[in-house]
């Protein structure tokens, strides 16, 4: 299709994997150049922000849209890199979204089912492609707990009780928060995770090196007896998932294994609010600095493609980049 004059043309792939939305920019996204995937990360973070917006945002996008945008690897046996952002900035790594970028890449047709790589700037991850070329297994980057048992005083609510742990990115996971994990009950549950993560920057609860815990996990019994848990999960931009959240369950799969309450190899179902599942076992890798055992998530879950399109970027329209938050 020919390009009019002062046009921009981005090509993107939409999927969702448990009711979680991944944009996958194919074509026509911005030159990061040949830097690690942290590096390229951190240009596009600093450079085309606005190119971000316009991905992802209203009028294009909406706020629960996380977007993924496929570069060269690094790692010359690495299917692509991907560098995961939402609706206010860049991620460090998405679960969710990894799933729904090997289902984008076999969708495709560069890849087929079996083992590959993917390059984030979390580290390289393993995912495996399953012969329906809509499930895939992600063995996520070495997870652990930071801190246990950090109490939160809400006011309103009461005081809360969790973990800090790392599955790609940072979570506070509660288990007695006293709020049903159903989606009839969401206002309540977006109301006390934005609390939550609020104190826990007034009062300089972080992870490592100071680094903001951006994700509020707040976790439940399920309605099923072959369900372990039901989570609700408030992201970035104060967005709830959709799906388990891949980070999220790795991170509460790194809990489960410093108390002693999951073994290696032993499957862990944990569901959405909204009712979707993951599947999640692990292997031991090593101890990180703080003590405790890292592990190797593996979770598992399916994408289904929904759309190819392509967004146009029109420098006469007011809103071309985006309704920035």
């Amino acid at each position: 299709m020919k390009t009019s004059p002062g046009l921009s043309r981005i090509q993107v792939i939409d999927t969702h994997t448990g009711g979680e939305p991944t944009r996958v920019v194919v074509d026509g996204g911005p030159d990061l150049g040949n830097g690690t995937m942290t590096e390229r990360r951190a240009r596009f973070r600093d450079e085309f922000d606005a190119i971000r917006a316009a991905i992802v945002n209203e009028p294009r996008g909406s706020d629960v849209l996380v977007g993924a945008l496929l570069t060269p690897p690094v790692n010359p046996d690495s299917a692509a890199g991907v560098i995961f952002f939402n609706n206010v900035g860049v991620l460090n790594m998405c679960g969710h979204g990894t799933i729904g970028v090997a289902v984008t890449l076999a969708h495709m047709g560069q890849i087929g089912p079996g083992n590959h790589l993917l390059d984030t700037s979390a580290g390289t991850i393993s995912v495996r492609l399953h012969d329906n070329r809509t499930a895939v297994t992600l063995e996520n980057v070495p997870s652990y707990r930071f801190r246990h048992g950090v109490a939160v005083d809400v006011p309103g609510h009461g005081r809360v009780t969790g973990d800090v742990a790392w599955g790609g990115n940072w979570f506070f996971l509660c288990d007695d928060h006293g709020l049903a994990i159903e989606s009839g009950n969401l206002p309540a549950l977006i109301q006390l995770t934005v609390s939550i993560r609020a104190l826990l920057d007034k009062n300089g609860i972080t992870g490592v090196k100071d680094e903001e815990i951006d994700h509020i996990e707040l976790i439940g019994p399920s309605f099923r007896n072959d369900v372990d848990a039901r989570n609700f999960v408030l992201c970035p931009g104060e967005e709830w998932d959709r799906s388990p959240c891949g980070t999220g369950t790795s991170a509460k799969v790194a809990c489960l294994a410093a108390d002693g309450k999951l073994e290696p190899g032993e499957i862990w179902r944990q569901e959405s609010v909204i009712g979707s599942i993951f599947e999640a076992t692990y292997r031991i890798d090593r101890e990180t600095k703080q003590g405790e055992a890292a592990t190797i998530p593996l979770i598992t879950g399916s994408a289904w493609v929904n759309a190819e399109s392509t967004l146009i970027l029109n420098p006469d329209d007011p809103f071309c980049m985006g309704l920035s938050r």
